[in-house]
């Protein structure tokens, strides 16, 4: 049999792309940006698997526009890039690669959320600008975060590994989640909150529940006055979880402390967004995953999910699994041309 044809949407660290030229027609995008709509469009019309990043949007024009698609292997933890209804339609299988990122992303949750307590990145640019003369007693003065209150909403991977560095540093831990985790209630001393008691209580919240239409804006102007004039706010799920322009409002005025950002809503920001302008808010370019190990193997994973769809094994972590017979048939007929 001939090999099946996929397009990777990005160079991607480790051995995935080694592992997919021996299995595959491989067609890979070598820019550092991700691809444009139209070579998206071009490249899905004649592919039978896509390895895609969150970066790239397919809806139901793209996928109706690939007859011979079998698998989209999404790169992510979520698949909200991603019309699942649509590639179900069209008997079209899309994995994901939960799992890998929990460890490295609550890291860097802690980082950032350090970083906006003790004032981190002010005092790196307090000394690059020669402002330093000497030591003074209320100098960068930050916020403590042993004994804090941390307000973690979504108990998912991350989340658990968030309670648990926490419980590490000494806080009190009160949560938000679909359903109670008693387990980690005993474990880590957590109490579970209402999300608006929980804004109200905590000194420190940290977002990581996935985006749907449910918790888009999750956190808006509403939310952003239930919390402490003191309390600091941590992003590291998605973007679009926090209005972006209530967010500037509430940092400009006082209203909360600061905010730590790892993802905004659109991504990038603008140079001149006016978030950007900002002392009081601490931001950096969806990086969170972004450890050697994890995106290797993240990379890993999703060519291993795609290999195997190919093959007619339907992964672990597919999204739309509901849709096996349907899809087997599809596929039988899709890969015909290889034979």
């Amino acid at each position: 049999m001939g090999k099946p044809t996929v397009f990777v949407t990005r160079r991607l660290p480790g051995g995935a792309i080694d592992l997919l030229h021996q299995h595959t027609d491989l067609r890979l995008w070598e820019e550092e940006l991700p691809p444009p709509r139209e070579a998206l469009l071009r490249q899905a019309a004649a592919c039978h698997g896509l390895l895609t990043l969150l970066t790239d949007r397919l809806d139901a024009e793209l996928l109706a526009s690939a007859p011979n698609l079998v698998v989209v292997s999404n790169m992510a933890t979520g698949f909200d890039n991603i019309d699942l209804a649509a590639a179900s339609e069209r008997s079209v299988l899309v994995t994901r690669t939960p799992g890998i990122l929990s460890e490295t992303v609550a890291d860097f949750t802690f980082a950032l959320l350090l970083a906006a307590a003790r004032r981190i990145p002010e005092a790196d640019r307090y000394v690059r600008a020669g402002r330093w003369k000497t030591w003074g007693p209320s100098v960068l003065l930050g916020r403590d975060v042993y004994g804090a209150t941390l307000g973690i909403v979504g108990m998912g991977g991350v989340g658990t590994e968030v309670a648990k560095r926490a419980h590490g540093f000494g806080m009190r831990i009160v949560y938000h989640s679909r359903s109670r985790r008693p387990a980690l209630e005993r474990r880590y001393g957590m109490t579970y909150l209402p999300l608006n008691e929980l804004l109200r209580q905590s000194d420190f919240v940290t977002l990581h529940v996935p985006l749907s239409a449910e918790t888009r804006r999750l956190i808006g102007r509403r939310e952003l006055r239930l919390m402490k004039e003191t309390a600091i706010l941590v992003n590291t799920g998605r973007g679009p979880l926090v209005d972006r322009a209530a967010l500037y409002e509430a940092l400009k005025s006082g209203q909360i402390a600061s905010a730590a950002l790892d993802v905004t809503d659109p991504e990038p920001l603008s140079p001149d967004d006016p978030l950007l302008s900002l002392e009081n808010l601490v931001i950096a370019p969806h990086i969170a995953s972004a450890s050697l190990a994890t995106r290797a193997h993240m990379a890993m994973l999703a060519a291993e999910n795609l290999l195997a769809a190919l093959g007619g094994r339907i992964p672990k972590h597919a999204a739309n699994r509901e849709i096996a017979q349907a899809w087997r048939t599809a596929r039988r007929r899709r890969l015909t041309s290889l034979a």
